[in-house]
Parts: C-alpha cells; structure tokens; sequence
C-alpha cells in the first residue's frame, strides 16, 4: 500500500461489537481475568498495555515499515526509554545541534548516571568516524536538526556505525512520513508524537518504532510497562487520528514551507535562511535524496515545515520582529495546523548553541502568501 493509504488504515479495525467505523476509547484501568486465572483477551492493566495504545503501536509501527513500537506519554518519555536501556559505561554518540531537550537529559541526568557521550556535528562523517569508541554502543542522529536544520546523511552514519557495532538511532520528528529512516539503515526512529502526528497542538505523547523486535527493544518495552510513562487511551486514540491525514498535511507544510524560505531568503533584513529546500543550503543534495513522500504523482523533495532564519541586528532586533506578527503565534512546539515563531535561545536558556539573532518557524497550514505578508510587515 501507498503512504497515504497505510496512514488511513493501519492500526485502525472495525470495532466487533458494534460495527463502529471510529475505533471506541477505552477508558478502564484494568480488566477482567479468566476463571483459570489467564487474560486470553490480551490486557490485564493499563499501565501494561491497553486496546488504544496497542493500536496506536502498531499503526506507527506499520507506517514506518518497522517490526514493533512503544508508546508513551511525550517524546521526551521516549528519548529517556532509549538512554535508560543503555548501561552505566556505554558510550553515545549525539548531535550537537538536537532537541535542547535531548542534550539536557544526557548531560544533566544520564551522564551523571554513568553513561558516556560525545556531542558531535554528526553532518560531518568525520567527526562521526573519530568520535567512536570501543563502548560505543549508540548513535543519536536528528534530521533535520533542530534549530539550526543540519542534514544528516543516514545511510552514511548507519555504515560508520553499524560498523563499529553500534545501533543507530533517528529523531524523525521533523520529517515523517517525508524519511523512511529503516530504509536507510537506521535500527530505532523515535517521534515527538506531540507534533506533526498528532498535528493539531493539542496532545502530548511519543514513540519509539524498532526495526527489528530486538533484545535492545524488549529492554525499551521493559522500560514503558515498569516505568509507566505511557500516553493515556484518548492520547492515543487523538494520535492515531491524526496521522490518518499525516502524508497529505505534510505535503501542504512542505509547499508553504519553501515558499517562506524563499522569501526571507532574498529579504533585505534576513542575515540566513535555514531550509533543506534551498539550494544553497550545504545539506540539500542529501536532503533531495532522502526526504521525498514516495507514492504515485508525489513530488521528490519535500523538505518540510520547519525553518529558521537569523536577522540583521542581534537578538534584540529577533525579538522586535516575533513581536509584530499578526498571524504566527509566538511559542514553542511545532507541527500544529496554526504557524509558530519562537526566539530560541531565550527558550533554551543558559548554555544554548542557538544564535541570539535566531528565530524558528513552525509553518502551518494557512494559505502562504498571509504568512510571507505577515513577516515582511514584521521585518520591515
């Protein structure tokens, strides 16, 4: 099945007992067992597993072309999951420039915890060649990156590591549906499911897919059910409706996203645009090899809806222009039908990478030329 197919139908049934085209919410914390004592329908306790989330699983799981997926209730649950599988000692390879969120859980808790990690501009194979160590067991590659939108090359850092006999991690928050990061030779694709899969900025959740049902996942697995960050059974149902529309809402983010880009990119008060779509970004030939929605009449080189771009007189002159937007709405996240601009490193804080003078773009789904009028008027 095409994409857009999957998206509509994977991990949805018609409900057995009445006939139901939308799949019931259920609610219970717990169910019954056998008279022997067994549970011969599948769940005992909602914190183990449950009919919404289970569906939720295996509906991303199918989308992904992956064997197995574990649910929970933010995409930071899920990146925690991941490191906590991880023994003290392990060495982990991480892009310098990912989700803040991500760095601060390994220099802040799993570093003290007894993991190792070199933080690392994993867009240059070299630098991903030399940081590897015998203990290196784990290789966290986001693409594209957050802010700054660095274009990793997957298959490349799948061979370097692999090689070395390690797993390679992918954070496809920014581009699913537009990578198929197994495809490339990634082991694990983790989502923010809070942002284009639930698509509306109104659900919080995350998810880890596997490639293969392996011992490293059955660790994650073991992780979600003794941990309990799971993502309630609405969550769950909001989630996997809204991927249903994923492939088609992603196509219409990427056309407004270059757009925009392009726009600012001949802007007279924008310093630098980030934006794979644009060919003077330094990750765009990879970019147009590996970010596409592969099915009949689709497009290559959808580059999707996010971007940054710096302006001309430092952070002060940043701040001035996300003040005087009419239609963006300044604040975090991404990935919502309504468009979001954010000052990064006021976000971030103390310690962040991100260019005072930078600001970030969720690009939503209003009609394009609203949003370049609004930023033109805000720059000007």
């Amino acid at each position: 099945m095409k994409i857009e197919t999957l998206a509509v139908h994977a991990g949805h049934t018609i409900d057995p007992a009445t006939g139901a085209v939308s799949a019931p919410i259920y609610l219970s914390t717990t169910f019954e067992r056998d008279v022997e004592g067994t549970y011969s329908r599948g769940f005992m306790y909602t914190r183990n597993n449950n009919p919404n989330r289970e569906a939720l699983e295996r509906g991303v799981s199918l989308l992904e072309g992956g064997e197995a997926a574990a649910a929970f209730g933010s995409g930071t649950a899920a990146v925690m999951a991941l490191f906590q599988a991880l023994a003290p000692g392990d060495h982990v390879l991480a892009h310098v420039d990912a989700y803040y969120g991500t760095s601060r859980l390994l220099r802040e808790i799993f570093l003290r915890w007894g993991l190792e990690a070199d933080f690392i501009d994993m867009s240059n194979l070299e630098e991903v060649k030399k940081a590897l160590r015998p203990q290196t067991k784990l290789a966290w590659a986001e693409t594209p990156s957050n802010p700054l939108l660095k274009i990793v090359d997957l298959a490349a850092v799948a061979e370097i590591v692999h090689g070395a006999g390690a797993l390679c991690v992918c954070d496809n928050t920014w581009a699913p549906v537009l990578q198929r990061p197994f495809e490339l030779g990634s082991d694990l694709i983790l989502h923010s499911t809070t942002k284009y899969f639930g698509g509306h900025c109104d659900v919080a959740g995350g998810i880890v897919v596997a490639k293969k049902d392996s011992e490293f996942f059955q660790r994650v697995r073991a992780i979600q059910y003794s941990g309990g960050a799971v993502p309630s059974p609405f969550d769950c149902w909001l989630i996997l409706r809204g991927m249903r529309t994923l492939p088609w809402r992603m196509r219409a983010h990427s056309e407004n996203g270059i757009k925009v880009a392009e726009f600012l990119a001949k802007h007279r008060k924008v310093e630098r645009v980030h934006y794979p779509g644009l060919r003077s970004h330094p990750g765009y030939e990879i970019a147009q090899r590996q970010m596409s929605i592969r099915s009949t009449g689709a497009q290559d080189g959808l580059f999707g809806g996010m971007l940054s771009f710096q302006v001309n007189g430092g952070g002060e002159a940043a701040m001035s222009v996300a003040a005087k937007t009419k239609i963006f709405t300044r604040a975090t996240s991404l990935g919502g039908v309504e468009s979001l601009i954010e000052h990064r490193a006021s976000i971030e804080g103390p310690g962040t990478t991100s260019p005072e003078n930078l600001l970030r773009l969720s690009i939503g789904l209003e009609n394009a030329d609203d949003l370049i009028e609004d930023l033109d008027q805000a720059l000007e």
